[in-house]
């Protein structure tokens, strides 16, 4: 029996993981902070919130390092990394799923249906929550609210999983059950 009305999911770093040895790699091939630059507050909020798309903040990447082709290169290499589902986290949450409304609450970009297509997993969740199609993104009130609007459950009967600590206290701060996550363990240890 799942102890919960709905399970609130984040995406990246829970269901979707990145290729973060091919990261590292292209920072040290092009002598490039990468991850420091693509993730400044300043260029990844517009995206998320969906004020620009993911081709325009990859284009403001770029040009903080320095707009030349090196710079180009490194960061089409580096925005096409390779990605993949934890297949462990998909099979635990469809399980769930039969049983109560599995939505996905990220901060994304104007690609994540792309890439949610792309991984099969057009029609998994019951919704998506994402911040660049609804404005605000977590750790923001709001977009909790939004998803525990969308599940049609009260927030104190809500599971939310993160791998980002600040947004998991976010929503305890709601009256949620807060999962910080890192491994498929700490899942299912909740959710067996």
């Amino acid at each position: 029996m799942i102890p919960f009305d709905a399970v609130l999911s984040d995406f990246d770093g829970v269901l979707r993981q990145f290729d973060h040895a091919a990261q590292a790699d292209i920072e040290a091939r092009y002598g490039l902070p990468l991850m420091k630059t693509a993730f400044d507050p300043e260029l990844i909020m517009p995206p998320t919130l969906g004020h620009v798309s993911e081709e325009q903040w990859a284009e403001s990447i770029a040009l903080a390092l320095g707009g030349d082709e090196r710079a180009r290169a490194a960061v089409g290499e580096f925005i096409r990394v390779r990605f993949w589902v934890d297949e462990e986290v998909r099979a635990l949450l469809a399980r769930v799923q039969q049983h109560v409304p599995v939505i996905i609450v990220t901060n994304a970009m104007d690609t994540l249906e792309l890439h949610m297509d792309q991984l099969g997993l057009t029609y998994f969740a019951d919704d998506v929550v994402s911040s660049a199609r609804v404005g605000v993104a977590k750790p923001d009130r709001r977009i909790y609210e939004i998803a525990v609007e969308r599940a049609g459950v009260a927030a104190e009967r809500c599971l939310f999983i993160d791998d980002r600590l600040p947004n998991v206290e976010a929503a305890r701060a709601l009256g949620m059950t807060g999962l910080h996550y890192r491994t498929f363990g700490d899942l299912a240890a909740v959710l067996g």
